[in-house]
């Protein structure tokens, strides 16, 4: 059995091919050169473009997002063609501090496979009391689970979603569960009832216990002598 190291594999190629994969990776792991071709191709509709970490993410307001990301899916120098991933934010409180602008954030994660780069895009929800952004799935089909999961933990509404149901919380589920104000242990609990033979709810159970590790204790504490 004969072993081909890269080099070996590489030194097939023609040189034109082996100087357009040198091109393509140097695209790629350049952060800067992909933030300018971003910020030609969106112009004005960007609100900020940050490279941090060697990623870049950009954040457009909420009546610009669709339009932002056709252009994303569609410019010859971005053709992020895939959609990663996509999720809610809750930065009412972000690092534990008061919170500063919009409350409700959508961040997608972008991939270009043929130029081999990828960008974070966030849209804010102009209204924290009801947040609202368009739908992307008419963009990325993909965005359908992710908007669902999206809404069901964070109440966040994609306007032009085709079926916008909650897709990991029983369909009875009062709340969204990853809002900082909901509760860790929740409103109800749900259990099989015997007698009655189904699922009932009941006001939850759960009572708080003390997690943070003492440092002072009492005498008997725990039963230590």
């Amino acid at each position: 059995m004969e072993f081909y190291s890269c080099s070996k594999r590489f030194a097939g190629l023609r040189p034109s091919h082996v100087h357009e994969r040198k091109a393509m990776n140097s695209y790629a792991i350049n952060p800067q050169r992909l933030k300018a071709n971003v910020e030609g191709a969106l112009g004005d509709l960007l609100v900020s473009s940050v490279v941090r970490l060697d990623e870049l993410t950009i954040v457009v307001d909420a009546a610009n997002y669709l339009r932002v990301a056709e252009i994303l899916r569609d410019d010859p120098a971005c053709k992020f063609e895939q959609l990663v991933d996509l999720c809610g934010v809750d930065y009412s409180t972000y690092k534990d501090e008061p919170q500063v602008g919009r409350r409700f954030c959508v961040v997608c994660h972008l991939l270009s496979v043929s130029l081999n780069q990828r960008v974070r895009l966030k849209v804010f929800a102009p209204d924290d009391s009801f947040p609202v952004v368009q739908s992307v799935c008419g963009i990325w089909a993909c965005a359908d689970w992710f908007e669902r999961e999206a809404f069901d933990l964070f109440g966040i509404v994609f306007d032009g979603h085709a079926d916008l149901r909650r897709i990991l919380t029983d369909y009875g589920f009062i709340g969204h569960p990853f809002r900082k104000d909901f509760p860790i242990s929740g409103h109800v609990e749900m259990s099989y009832d015997a007698e009655q033979k189904r699922v009932v709810y009941r006001p939850v159970t759960i009572e708080p216990r003390e997690n943070i590790p003492r440092i002072i204790r009492e005498d008997n504490y725990g039963s230590l002598h």
